[in-house]
Order: C-alpha cells, then structure tokens, then sequence
C-alpha cells in the first residue's frame, strides 16, 4: 500500500473555542434562514458557495485562498466550510458551525470532501459567476453530473438589504476611514512620498480597528493616496513621487473590518489651485451634492445616473466622467465580492430600499494636455432610512476644506 493511501483525504479538526465573529449567531442564522427560505422555493436542496464574499456572509469565515479552493456548503439543516489543512483549525474558529479540512495528499480532495456533505447527483446550487470551467468539470466528475442551479443573484439580492448589526459595522467603518483621512491630510507636505503619506492613513486605521475590534481579524485595510497625474485612475496603485506644489491629490481611504468595505474618497490640492483646476474641482462637487439629493427610497439607480449626467451634460464635462456614481457597501473589497446589482449606473434598474447602503462618488478625469488635467472624485456613504438617506461620512469636501498650503 502507497503511503499516500494511508492519508486522509478530509477530516474535521476542532482546535480551540469558537472565536467571536463579526456578528450575532442570531444575525448568522437569520441570512441562513432567509436563503433556505430561497433555497427551498427553487428546489435547491444544497448550495454551494465558493467565492470570499458569500461564504464570509453566511459563515463568518473569510478565507485567504493562496491558489487553493474553499467552500461554504448549506443544506437544509446544515452549513460547512471547506478548508485548506494548511490553515489548520482557524477556518473552524471563524465558521458559526462545522468545518471539513481537506489535505493535498493527492488531488482533488476538495471534492471529495464535498462530495462527502453532498452527496452526488440532485440539484445543487452555485455561483455561476464565481465557479470556473475547471470547477465546472470537477463537480460533474465527483458530484455524478448534477442539475445546477445559478443561486448567486439570489445571495446577492439577500446581501444587499443590511442588518441593524451590518449598519453598524458599516457606520464604524466610516467612523475609521475618516480618521484615516486626517492621518492623511495631516501628513500632507512638499517633499513628502505617496507611500509615506499612504503609511499614516493605514497606520491610524489599522490601530483603531485593533482597538474597536479587538477580537477581529485584522487584514487588508489599506490606502491609495494619488497624486499629479497618478490622480487620473480611482485604482492607480500608490508611488514613490514625491509631493510638489501645485499638485491635485487624491485621497482614499479602506478600512477593513472582518471582510466589511467602507471608503472615504476625497480631492485635494497642494497650495492654491489655478482657474481651471478649481473650475473643475468646483463641479464635481457640484455634481456630488446633486447625486447626494437624489439619493432616497424608491428612487432608481439608473435614474439616479441620469440625473447626474444631465447635470455634467449641462457643463460640456460629461465625456470626462469615469465610471459609474456610486454601489453598494457590504462584504467586498478590490479582490473579491462584489453587489454589481446595486450600482448607480445607465444599466441598473434596481430601486432603492430601506437598509440598504450606497455611496455617492462622482469621478471626472481630464487628460493630461488639457488645463486642470487629473482626476477628481468625492466619495460618501450613505444609509437609506424610512424618510431618504442619512449621509454616514464626516470628512469635508471641496475646495473650501481641502486645499492645503504647505
């Protein structure tokens, strides 16, 4: 016999006490009620989540993947994450209920393990923007074929209507991000580097989530701080230029708490700008206030977007704008997770509810050989409540707060 054959192929591990999660168990059992309440309407005896976002949402275990594949499997009466060996018992101490480890002794124990709660043929649901083609073909070998059912604009529907406890992780993220801002604006000055300015944000962010939160994980806050031309992407990673007079700055902070995005985004400049810059400038705040105003219950993303454009419309500025005017807030960061069905773009008709969470982020690029080339963009957070939307963002906007003399 093959030593290999003497390994196991999946175990359960349970190492440690349970670990405070970022919410209730009620909270927990709560969204797995209302997908088993789904899941039971399509006939879906078992879903099959596999992207950070979901089984973070449903079991409180936020994976870091490596290359390697996770799960979270829910049944009727049961919810498994599926895990690496080489994170050992963590995966189980960060699950609300039962973890399967499964060894790389030979390949595609992943599946075995799953198969294992699963069983093999029936119906099972998945995220069809989430499982790949090489995933695809592994579940029909191991799971014998089965009818899938795409269950991820369902979980992205239940996701995007927040819990009390959801808004108040989000309001503390705000809270945080803001506080990241001032580290940032403080640390502003001639000479300065984008990453050592970018450094004091991250730094005072993390050190208040360790404080605030201090049974959490602490991972992946982190800041772009943009300035010159770097500003012309809302993406563009951080630098090593140094900060010189006359600069258009671009602020943004992420904290990070248990796997919850929030954001606070914010143009700057580095001495008094010129005409055309503040002209600009002056505009998009303009914008932002307009889209702020049309933020409230009922109200259409796409009609929202309108709105906004019309109004760049009316200033000759709306070939400048960059992307979109704003999403969702929840599980998601730059590398996973994503409500793309609540974004306030042309092709999204969804209606705005109570309890849900949207930012508001006009973004204008003018290129580089115009006058006041750059990119500007304000960002705030806002919760929709039973009379419009309260604005969850402390950090000043606009030329009138933040341009910064050296």
């Amino acid at each position: 016999m093959s030593l290999d054959n003497q390994r196991p192929e999946f175990f359960q591990v349970d190492k440690g006490d349970k670990a405070p999660l970022p919410f209730s168990g009620s909270e927990y059992q709560r969204r797995l009620t209302a997908l088993r309440g789904v899941m039971a309407q399509h006939d879906v005896p078992c879903a099959l989540f596999t992207s950070m976002h979901n089984i973070a949402y449903y079991s409180g275990f936020l994976y870091c993947s490596f290359g390697r594949p996770f799960a979270c499997i829910v049944t009727e009466n049961r919810c498994v994450t599926v895990s690496a060996n080489i994170d050992g018992a963590q995966p189980w101490r960060r699950s609300i209920s039962e973890n399967v480890v499964y060894t790389d002794w030979q390949r595609d124990n992943y599946w075995r393990a799953i198969r294992d709660v699963i069983g093999s043929g029936g119906r099972v649901g998945i995220e069809a923007d989430h499982l790949t083609l090489a995933g695809r073909d592994a579940l029909d070998h191991y799971l014998n074929t089965p009818e899938i059912f795409d269950i991820a604009p369902l979980a992205m529907s239940q996701r995007m209507i927040k819990s009390s406890e959801e808004i108040a992780l989000i309001r503390e993220g705000a809270r945080i991000a803001d506080l990241g801002g001032v580290a940032i604006r403080n640390a502003i000055q001639p000479g300065v580097r984008e990453i050592d300015v970018a450094i004091a944000g991250r730094d005072a962010m993390e050190l208040e989530i360790a404080n605030s939160y201090p049974d959490s994980e602490l991972r992946d806050t982190w800041v772009w701080f943009q300035s010159g031309l770097n500003t012309d992407g809302a993406h563009n990673p951080v630098t090593s230029r140094k900060l010189a007079m006359g600069d258009l700055l671009s602020l943004n902070t992420f904290p990070m708490i248990s796997g919850y995005y929030t954001a606070l985004e914010r143009t700057l400049h580095l001495g008094e700008p010129d005409a055309a810059t503040l002209k600009i400038w002056e505009a998009n705040v303009e914008a932002h206030e307009l889209g702020l105003s049309l933020i409230k219950p009922g109200a259409r993303c796409s009609e929202i977007c309108e709105g906004v454009n019309e109004y760049f419309a009316s200033r000759n500025l709306l070939q400048y704008r960059s992307f979109g005017y704003g999403h969702s807030f929840g599980i998601l960061s730059h590398y996973y997770g994503r409500e793309a069905g609540l974004e306030l773009r042309e092709d999204i008709n969804t209606v705005l509810e109570l309890n849900m969470v949207v930012s508001m982020e006009p973004m204008l690029t003018i290129p580089e050989e115009s006058e006041g080339a750059g990119g500007y963009r304000e960002h705030d957070i806002l919760v929709i409540t039973e009379q419009g939307a309260e604005n969850i963002t402390r950090f000043p906007y606009g030329p009138a707060h933040n341009i910064i003399n050296g």
